[in-house]
């Protein structure tokens, strides 16, 4: 492969030529080279060898092949790198050739690789693929694993090309033969009947096409794409609104640098020349894998919606209901192909990278389309949208949310394509940050052993000088800072440095941390060494913490996907309730539960196969039926943006007409027959009675279902026959719940209402017995818990409580929120807008994140690591300090909302996080942990600047107020006074949960419905307040806009429902009184946190796992 066109032997010598190469093993393992081919006389002098006519032989040339190979595709720093080295190469002799060679080598292998990031080589993107057309013909080919060949005259080209096509797939990754160039012995290789990506000399081009069948043939000299068989490529293209945006944003490019130039003035310094070229090379790369990184989110952008990430199915047929039919041959190629199983696997395990963060920053709201969106689809072309979303099993979320943000967007862009969508939301992005450029000091004169040493030592000095200026500015480029450094420690068999420079780096980010270099290092460390690493905390946790994760066994459980199926077996309640959420009908076990007890009807434990499939069937087809339902415009004018019609009747007999009843998540409204207008029955909040009667007809009584309400006068009357009863369920559900949802001011109940709904109705269309109404009954949860707790919210509470939301929505069961934490939004003066943000702690180190001025989901799960997590700080609006029962503390970037950094100096459960704000710019932070270790952070370096130990049974909380750290365990309470940092007090005396206001300690009791006022001066009690009707407090925060406390309760006594109640309490810190007694969640109330002083929120336990937003006055 060093020379692909074959070794020759000539006259004449020509120009040095450069080629590319990737070696792939049978593991997928990429190695990189970059080959320059220089030509030497092979004979000095050739004169005392005369040929025929008596006169000496010209000199004869050869080739010589110089290879670099690297891990990593750095080509232009290599081709660089020999291209300096060229010069000694054209005046030395053959002789010395080798010595010249392995002095370079040597020189080469002392230049240490640095990490992914922007401290970097620059790896350069040619612009061969510039041209869009055919570009994202080539790119269909290889989404649908087709067999690809290119052709050039340069085989530096080949590689280049095909590098550039398998980044342009990413995250998709090629797992098929991957040779970009072949030499003329190897063309047995397109042979292979397997998918395959190879290049070879343009010469080889006709006896390719002739004797090779079904190959894509394409030629980078000329831009065309063809066949073995034909001129032309017979395969699906990729969907046209991804092509079109791609081809838009392609033409916006500017890939030449003279006229991206032309408007400045030139530049007389060469070295200033270089720097503006590397620049705009820089820009344009990322410019480029920009666009190409949109293609793919846009192609794949729905693929998430149909994952069941608990059960690990894809439903593939749904997912393939919701594409264009001109799209859909594309999309059924291209989903059996081995590249899109392991994009799968990466979506199943959540994996938050480039095309997520994509993805997740361009999301459209995934609900069912309203009534507006299908009648403006309709009037579109097929090509610019989607004309029917059977994929969508759940009912709008939250009406109020979608409308919000959707509106929003359809005033920004009321007559805008699809591809004219995406071009928009992918506008507003940041320029790519400038590389940090790192200057190596030069190469030894002499490559010893004490000379390298002493080239690495003068390395490491500048490195650490370099961590010194970035510990306060750049955590980014410190972790690289730290990676070069263990580097060359490891280099240097420092390996006790090494390792404490990669603890460093596992802290500052974890995303770059090598985990095998790390496990080589603690592996070979010698005895001595070991012990030594034992005796420093930081080293040992690093050990144990790499080889625990290495002992890890994967779990083949959790490297699958599978493709949804229907059942061809009897369905038992366990087997049930996983085909209903890999289905993705719904998610909630206690809904799924009652949904079995409708199916069987409580006569067998299995539901049969094909009842299931006539339910499913029924279900997808109803869902269709309703987003295919043709309202005159005048109708959908007077329906709110969010509605989507659910239900239509068949056409019967009523009180105003014979006409369709239809239903939306909001109403209930008339299509009188023959007539294009509109008759609201009732709005479900207005519904004062629903029940069933029988007219007389002849012999027989006709069942008819009669309303009333309070928005119109008369009863509104349907002969609705065979339907009746099933609307009656209907109606009381959708009544009820909309009740509760205004009572409780938590639109969840009406959402779950719905959900009952469609249920019922997918019952009895699938079941068509007698008995299907009975067991539709048994779907009607809220029509039958309101007999059984009263739907009316005590007075007081309604007029605090402004809504609830539900962290757990997306879940199969309620979490435990354990910990809140509101950050406020930034302004203008910043550069960017950024809203503020409530986040939230869930069970299994889940984090959940709100966008708190709608409330919408922005995040539905960060995950730092597996335990529970206790407590939550932010820090200057950039990072979120989170302590985790696992003694780790998470450090969560605001920004790109992910998790790359991990303080692990704690050794025990960390439960405490306190920052001291009197210094704005270097906040100091303090954590505790549950043996009584309370450390001082740095905030910036991340480095800890002061440790000490309280002797105590379990240390639960820390809070600074008034310059002194208040530390709180179960029956004791410390005061460190911070007078000066370095000089503490500790006093002791008795306390429990932990909050402070005006000169007054105020603790409580988790046992106890007791409160205790302590005077701070005289670290005396003073009073004891015991508070009504709860059996333990669990959290207490001040409001500081109001001389206020709010106190969290355990859940204390049942409530006709089997579940308890617990209060939020408001008190008077003045007159120590109760001021409000609040009525919050079914579970106890866990945490509590202010917003801003305006509002207080509470998070619940399992039982309830809701979050309720109160108004503070």
């Amino acid at each position: 492969l060093c020379f692909p066109g074959g070794l020759q032997v000539m006259s004449e010598p020509r120009e040095e030529q450069f080629h590319f190469l990737v070696f792939t093993d049978v593991f997928g393992n990429k190695t990189f080279s970059v080959v320059m081919q220089c030509f030497k006389t092979i004979v000095d002098d050739m004169s005392q060898y005369p040929n025929q006519n008596g006169a000496g032989s010209p000199k004869l040339f050869s080739a010589f092949s110089f290879c670099v190979i690297s891990k990593y595709p750095f080509f232009t720093a290599l081709k660089d790198s020999l291209s300096c080295f060229l010069p000694q190469l054209r005046s030395c002799r053959v002789s010395d050739l080798e010595d010249r060679v392995k002095e370079f080598a040597a020189k080469l292998a002392l230049v240490p690789a640095p990490p992914p990031g922007h401290l970097h080589l620059v790896r350069s993107i040619d612009e061969y693929v510039s041209d869009h057309d055919p570009c994202v013909q080539v790119l269909s080919c290889l989404l649908q694993e087709q067999r690809v060949v290119l052709f050039s005259t340069d085989w530096a080209r080949l590689t280049l090309v095909a590098e550039c096509l398998l980044l342009f797939l990413w995250p998709l990754s090629w797992q098929h033969p991957y040779v970009p160039v072949l030499a003329r012995s190897m063309l047995d290789f397109l042979m292979a009947p397997t998918a395959f990506l190879m290049g070879c000399h343009i010469s080889h081009f006709e006896e390719v096409a002739s004797e090779t069948d079904d190959l894509v043939l394409i030629n980078l000299d000329n831009g065309s794409v063809s066949t073995s068989c034909s001129e032309t490529v017979n395969l699906p293209e990729i969907p046209g609104s991804a092509a079109e945006c791609f081809t838009q944003r392609c033409q916006s490019l500017q890939t030449q640098f003279d006229l991206s130039q032309c408007h400045s003035p030139s530049s007389t310094d060469i070295n200033e020349h270089r720097a503006q070229r590397r620049t705009w090379q820089q820009t344009l790369n990322h410019d480029i894998q920009r666009i190409s990184l949109e293609l793919i989110v846009n192609i794949f952008r729905d693929v998430c919606s149909h994952l069941n990430y608990e059960h690990r199915v894809f439903n593939s047929a749904e997912f393939l209901k919701t594409r264009e039919p001109n799209e859909q041959l594309f999309y059924t190629k291209v989903l059996e192909t081995h590249i899109f199983h392991s994009f799968l696997k990466d979506r199943l395990n959540k994996k938050m990278d480039s095309f997520a963060r994509m993805e997740l920053n361009t999301l459209e709201v995934s609900r069912r389309p309203t009534m507006q969106e299908i009648q403006a689809r309709r009037r579109s072309s097929a090509t610019d949208h989607q004309l029917k979303r059977q994929g969508m099993s759940l009912p709008n979320l939250s009406d109020h949310q979608s409308f919000q943000r959707t509106s929003l967007l359809h005033k920004i862009i009321p007559d805008l394509g699809l591809s004219s969508l995406f071009f928009l939301l992918v506008a507003f992005r940041t320029p790519p940050k400038p590389a940090k450029i790192f200057k190596l000091p030069d190469f030894p004169a002499s490559l010893s052993f004490h000379s390298v040493q002493g080239y690495y030592l003068e390395i490491i000095q500048q490195l650490n000088k370099a961590i010194f200026s970035a510990q306060h500015e750049n955590s980014a480029l410190l972790a690289r800072f730290y990676y070069l450094r263990g580097l060359i420690n490891t280099l240097c068999s420092r390996r006790l440095d090494a390792l404490s420079d990669f603890q460093s780096l596992y802290k500052t980010d974890t995303a770059i941390f090598p985990t095998a270099l790390v496990t080589w290092l603690v592996d070979s460390l010698h005895r001595d060494e070991r012990q030594q690493a034992d005796r420093r905390p930081e080293l040992k946790r690093l050990i144990l913490k790499v080889k625990t994760e290495n002992e890890k066994t994967l779990d083949p459980g959790n490297d699958h996907v599978k493709k949804f199926e229907l059942p061809r077996k009897p369905l038992s309640l366990e087997e049930f309730v996983r085909c209903v959420q890999e289905c993705g009908i719904v998610k909630d076990v206690a809904t799924i539960h009652r949904l079995f007890g409708a199916l069987t009807d409580g006569q067998s434990k299995q539901v049969d196969p094909d009842l299931f499939r006539d339910f499913y069937t029924f279900w997808k087809e109803t869902e269709a039926e309703a987003q295919d339902v043709n309202l005159p415009s005048d109708v959908i004018e007077q329906l709110d943006y969010s509605e989507c019609v659910y239900k239509l009747s068949s056409c019967v007999k009523t009180s105003h007409g014979v006409g369709k009843i239809a239903m939306t998540q909001k109403r209930l409204f008339l299509l009188p027959e023959g007539r294009a207008n509109f008759l609201e029955i009732t709005k479900f909040r207005d519904i004062q009675e629903v029940k069933v009667s029988s007219a007389p007809f002849l012999l027989l009584r006709i069942p008819s279902l009669r309303i009333k309400s309070s928005s119109r006068p008369e009863v509104f009357e349907a002969n609705l026959k065979t339907e009746t009863e099933l609307w009656n369920l209907i109606v009381k559900e959708m009544w009820t719940g909309r009740k509760m949802a205004d009572q409780h001011k938590d639109p969840q109940y009406m959402n779950q209402a719905l959900t009952n709904v469609l249920l019922m109705d997918a019952v009895v269309g699938s079941q068509q017995t007698q008995k299907s109404i009975s067991a539709a009954s048994k779907l009607a949860y809220f029509d039958t818990l309101k007999h059984d707790v009263p739907m009316m919210v005590p007075k007081v509470t309604s007029e605090t409580l402004k809504h609830k939301i539900n962290p757990s929505q997306d879940l199969p069961e309620p979490q435990t929120v354990h910990v809140l934490l509101y950050t406020p939004g930034n302004s203008f003066d910043s550069g960017t807008e950024m809203n503020p943000k409530l986040w939230v702690a869930l069970s299994g180190g889940r984090v959940v994140v709100f966008d708190a001025t709608s409330w919408s989901i922005l995040q539905d799960c960060i995950m730092v690591g597996e335990c529970q997590l206790n407590c939550m700080l932010g820090l200057v609006q950039e990072q979120v300090w989170i302590g985790s029962k696992d003694s780790v503390i998470y450090i969560i970037d605001t920004h790109s909302m992910s998790c790359n950094k991990q303080l692990t100096e704690h050794r025990q459960e960390v439960t405490g996080l306190a920052v001291d704000t009197r210094e704005h710019k270097s906040q100091a932070m303090y954590s505790c942990s549950c043996d009584g270790t309370i450390l001082l952070w740095d905030s910036i370096s991340l480095k800890v600047k002061r440790q000490f130990y309280l002797s105590c049974s379990r240390l639960s909380s820390i809070q600074i107020h008034d310059g002194s750290l208040w530390c709180g365990e179960c029956q004791k309470l410390y005061l460190v006074l911070i007078i000066i940092i370095i000089d503490l007090k500790i006093v002791v005396f008795p306390a429990g949960c932990v909050d402070s206001i005006q000169g007054q300690l105020w603790t409580g009791c988790a046992d106890s419905g007791d409160l205790f006022v302590f005077s701070i001066n005289s670290r005396r009690s003073s009073k004891r307040i015991t508070l009504p009707g709860n059996s333990g407090v669990t959290c207490m925060i001040q409001v500081k806009s109001q001389v206020s406390i709010w106190v969290g309760c355990r859940a204390g006594g049942d409530h006709g429902d089997g579940q308890g109640r617990s209060q939020v309490l408001v008190l008077d810190s003045e007159t120590h009184e109760v001021d409000k007694e609040l009525q919050a969640h079914t579970d106890s109330t866990q945490t509590l946190c202010s917003a801003e002083g305006r509002y207080v929120l509470s998070g619940s336990a399992r039982g309830d796992g809701k979050i309720a937003i109160w108004k503070v006055e």
